[in-house]
């Protein structure tokens, strides 16, 4: 016992935001590698992909803490707890994130609580899925004339109603990444149709970047029937803007119109 209270004592307490990336264990950047190799303990989330675990020493304490979007097992006020208990009793705490730390993550909420305890921290960003997915998917966020920017949007805030940042981000002509959105996918398609862009392009990716990806292609008219056909579900993202007329799954879209177009001369 007292062996333990000596090694315990003698710790260093580090915690390391690492950004796991979207899905795909190959997105891990080199520094979140080193990172995990140094680790005492990993603390993970929901969304990430467990293969990622393997750059942990074996002896390392690897515990889950949940927080996907319907689940509520793991508070935000555990989740530090925990972070904090076991920095200080066991060393190098990894806190491996989904997607970017900085990204709808909280991570700057967890780096708040561990310096209010004197506990260094450090961050390594991850490849945000909100950049990264439609990237794989070949969709740009800006390009040419079709979008000189882009907004990335949560589809609900903290009290579960849509973010009133979305009715902004509407009316421009940006590429609108919204996370967390299909759920609310009817209220949001509404809410673009108001601002007379039913035939806007919208892709919506479920599982971006794993073995289970599934791709929706559509307009913001029909986006709710195609989602609901395919069964698409969280984690899903979604892709409004003229760029997703690049992807080739639009070119139906456009040979559909071009028809309809000829029959009406």
């Amino acid at each position: 016992m007292i062996l333990e209270k000596v090694e315990r004592n003698t710790v260093e307490p580090k915690i390391t935001l690492v950004g796991a990336g979207p899905g795909d264990p190959d997105l891990l950047t080199l520094k979140g590698v080193k990172a995990l190799a140094t680790a005492d303990v990993v603390l993970y989330d929901a969304l990430v992909n467990e293969a990622l675990l393997n750059h942990a020493p074996e002896n390392a304490i690897k515990v889950y803490v949940g927080k996907r979007s319907d689940d509520e097992s793991f508070s935000q006020k555990l989740v530090n707890k925990l972070m904090i208990d076991y920095a200080l009793n066991y060393g190098h705490v990894v806190r491996l994130k989904s997607g970017d730390p900085f990204v709808f993550a909280r991570g700057y909420e967890e780096v708040h609580v561990a310096e209010s305890y004197n506990i260094p921290t450090e961050i390594v960003p991850g490849v945000s899925s909100a950049l990264g997915v439609p990237g794989l998917q070949k969709i740009p966020m800006v390009y040419g004339n079709m979008s000189e920017s882009f907004w990335v949007v949560t589809g609900t805030n903290a009290q579960g109603q849509i973010s009133p940042d979305l009715y902004v981000a509407a009316k421009s002509n940006a590429t609108i990444v919204v996370l967390m959105g299909i759920e609310k996918i009817k209220e949001i398609a509404s809410i673009f149709k108001s601002e007379g862009k039913a035939n806007l392009p919208v892709a919506v990716i479920e599982n971006g970047s794993s073995t289970e990806e599934n791709v929706v292609v559509g307009i913001v008219d029909t986006i709710e029937e195609l989602i609901e056909e395919k069964k698409l579900s969280s984690p899903a993202l979604l892709v409004f803007g003229n760029v997703v007329s690049l992807h080739p799954q639009f070119n139906s879209i456009h040979e559909f119109y071009a028809i309809m177009a000829q029959e009406q001369y």
